[in-house]
């Protein structure tokens, strides 16, 4: 019995080191199959203690009381499926008559404590049937992207979920986004991680960077246009809206709307174009938006009202041009003045890193999620990337962009500059890339010959 005794504290010893210093290789060991035994036997009991069951119908107590058996127990939601995941389980469950989605998401702090787990999220994926999914770790601690994950035009992973699943954005789904957070917050990062997703793929970068561009500038080899001060983006930004208005002129003179043509086919939007004559899409970057909207004199004040009244126009009208927008700031609030609000109506994307004070959350989810303002106020100070994401659906979760580094993402870039799309209207934007000269040989001094 020594050596079963011995192996088996081998095994403890090696599930606490695993749990302590790898969790995800924990859970893939140990964790998922204890997790699996904790919830199939607590099931039932669980969801009777979080008020998670309906009483037996009529006709059951009838029948009990006809047959002269006991009265039946209360039910729980009938389990679907139970799957587990690389982060945690994934419940399908069935709800009885009577019970509501809404009952088991105010239940998920409890089943986190009665399961064990580190997380409990839940959705409703239609009418009676709702997932919810278990996290047996922080995912968030040390972010892993999974190997594979789903690229697509226009779609490209930017961070993981709370729950584990990966979070995509999509610019076909929500054109236009807002990123806010605090100096320190993780706004570069996320930007870079989106900057070095869409480097691979068959998209214009044009970017706004009027801290005398030390974000985007670095990138500059997959942008076909930047800007480094308010003077530049404003011409930019005339420029893009003449590319919008061409673009409206390509599909007005394309739509083919005969009686032969099928619906499907009449072109709405650049999307729906030949792809011999599809235009390049745009996404356009704006760092530091407060940057575009203050103003010290009358001139200046004339420049940035033409400034946001452009990004206003394209935040409206961009979508079926094929142009969208990035736009992130410290603060986007009604005190950078006239027509910003009506630009933040726009960005239907929010993304809110941490932020000083109440106010700057209100900014993003205030109009939205007023459930997210109160998850973004207590984002700490020590993990920098850590970020809740929404959008006008209500919906929000937490995230976390995983760490890349400027001379990773400047790799990436230059690894696909061959990518980056000469736009005519926009040649006059071009960065100037600084070319590699030979640097002399330091002169040698030798020592005078002999006499």
């Amino acid at each position: 019995m020594s050596w079963l005794t011995a192996l088996l504290v081998l095994v403890v010893v090696t599930a606490a080191l695993l749990r302590w210093r790898r969790p995800a290789w924990y859970w893939m060991t140990f964790g998922v199959t204890l997790a699996v035994l904790r919830v199939t036997v607590r099931y039932a009991s669980v969801m009777d203690a979080c008020g998670l069951t309906v009483p037996p119908s009529r006709w059951r107590l009838t029948l009990a009381r006809v047959t002269n058996r006991p009265v039946p127990n209360s039910r729980p939601p009938r389990i679907l499926r139970l799957r587990p995941t690389r982060t945690g389980l994934a419940l399908r469950l069935k709800l009885r008559p009577g019970q509501d989605a809404f009952d088991i998401s105010a239940a998920s702090d409890r089943l986190r404590h009665s399961f064990g787990m580190y997380g409990v999220t839940s959705r409703e994926l239609r009418s009676g049937v709702v997932e919810v999914r278990m996290t047996g770790y922080d995912v968030l601690r040390q972010v892993q992207m999974p190997a594979k994950v789903d690229r697509s035009p226009m779609r490209v992973p930017v961070a993981l979920r709370e729950d584990g699943a990966v979070h995509y954005r999509d610019y076909r789904e929500m054109p236009h986004g807002l990123t806010v957070g605090a100096t320190k917050s993780g706004k570069s990062v996320y930007q870079r991680n989106l900057v070095a997703e869409l480097a691979s793929q068959d998209v214009a970068l044009v970017g706004i960077d009027c801290k005398q561009g030390v974000e985007l500038f670095p990138l500059a080899r997959r942008f076909s246009a930047l800007a480094d001060n308010p003077e530049s983006a404003a011409a930019l930004l005339d420029a893009l809206v003449s590319r919008m208005e061409g673009v409206y002129q390509l599909i007005r003179a394309e739509q083919r709307i005969t009686a032969d043509v099928p619906d499907a086919e009449i072109a709405a939007d650049i999307w729906d174009l030949p792809d011999d004559l599809r235009p390049t899409p745009i996404v356009l970057l704006v760092d530091e938006v407060a940057e575009l909207a203050l103003f010290a004199t009358k001139d200046e004040e004339k420049r940035r009202d033409r400034i946001i009244t452009a990004l206003a126009r394209l935040a409206q009208l961009g979508r079926a041009a094929g142009i969208y927008m990035e736009i992130c700031g410290q603060r986007f609030g009604s005190e950078l003045g006239k027509g910003i609000t009506m630009l933040r109506a726009q960005l239907t994307g929010r993304t809110a890193h941490r932020v000083n004070d109440e106010s700057s959350a209100n900014m993003a989810f205030g109009d939205i999620a007023p459930d997210a303002v109160l998850a973004a106020i207590q984002i700490p100070t020590g993990m920098p990337g850590l970020a809740v994401s929404g959008d006008s659906s209500a919906g929000w979760a937490r995230i976390r962009t995983p760490h890349i580094t400027l001379r990773q993402a400047v790799n990436t870039c230059n690894r696909h500059a061959d990518r980056t799309p000469d736009l005519p209207e926009l040649a006059a934007f071009r960065p100037m890339l600084p070319h590699l000269t030979a640097v002399p040989a330091p002169a040698v001094e030798t020592a005078p010959a002999a006499a």
